[in-house]
């Protein structure tokens, strides 16, 4: 299951208090600011969360899986989420418990009860409502 820009919505318009079209234009003015940030080839710092960035990539020589021929690949531009130390360790604290010694996984088991430490940590570092991390010594 995945959770979508329409589960984001419903739980700001549930925890947050705003009406859905409030929670619905928040949403979207959150995603616009990211995205126009990135398309200016910024980088999209969210402390506790993680980093956005954008990557040019040079052309390459790869291999055709199928036949196995080489051939080139063009240059482009990625995008890349690089997440804090503090959301990692949030994810594998809450779910490790369901790995086995293969690496497979036991989704019939529920997470683990925990403190969100990724939430907690943007929301100590807002001022105002909004979070800064503005120094390049990352936790990342």
């Amino acid at each position: 299951m995945s959770l979508t820009k329409a589960d984001i919505v419903e739980r700001v318009y549930k925890e947050a208090g705003f009406s859905k079209k409030e929670a619905a234009d928040l949403v979207d003015l959150v995603f616009k600011v990211i995205k126009d940030t990135l398309a200016r080839g910024e980088k999209v710092k969210i402390s506790g969360f993680g980093n956005f960035s954008i990557r040019d990539k040079a052309t390459r020589i790869g291999r055709n899986p199928q036949t196995g021929d080489a051939m080139e690949i063009s240059a482009r531009r990625v995008l890349t989420f690089k997440p804090s130390q503090v959301l990692k360790e949030d994810v594998t604290a809450r779910y490790s418990h369901r790995l086995d010694e293969k690496g497979g996984e036991n989704t019939s088991l529920p997470a683990k009860e925990g403190t969100n430490r990724a939430l907690s940590s943007f929301m100590s570092n807002s001022e105002d409502g909004y979070a800064s991390d503005d120094d390049d010594n990352d936790d990342f």
